[in-house]
């Protein structure tokens, strides 16, 4: 797989493993969380600044993984990211991780803009809509 825009590629190092020697269950979800974190870092929205200067997060409201095969101490992965849906308030997601050409894991990820200063739902700004809008296409 070639890197792309919305491709991270991630080292297991040995705290990523269990005492098998393979990928804790629970790590992927931290891989998909850096890779939708620095693909939204490269489309110009940087989650901190947002919460500042807009006074809005992304929360995770709903996660489903699927697991194919595992990974192990060095291997290098790639995980990839596309945006499905925009909704009023929540963009979802559907990543896989990838070495070399075998998949290991693939998930679904909805996550919610929240108030910074409620955490409740709300709208996503339009010019958030936008970016997201045009990197779902």
């Amino acid at each position: 797989m070639s890197q792309n825009a919305n491709e991270l590629q991630i080292r297991v190092y040995y705290e990523d493993t269990d005492a098998g020697g393979i990928v804790f269950y629970a790590n992927y979800l931290k891989f998909f969380e850096r890779a939708r974190t620095e693909w939204l870092r490269r489309l110009g929205i940087n989650q901190s600044q947002l919460a500042q200067t807009e006074h809005q997060l992304f929360v995770v409201k709903q996660a489903s993984i699927d697991y194919k095969r595992p990974a192990q101490l060095d291997d290098l992965l790639t995980i990839h990211s596309e945006i499905t849906h925009v909704g009023g308030a929540s963009v979802h997601f559907a990543q896989k991780a990838w070495c070399k050409e075998q998949l290991l894991c693939e998930s679904t990820i909805v996550v919610v803009c929240v108030d910074a200063n409620t955490m409740r739902s709300t709208k996503i700004k339009p010019h958030l809509r936008s970016i997201l809008e045009q990197a779902q296409d």
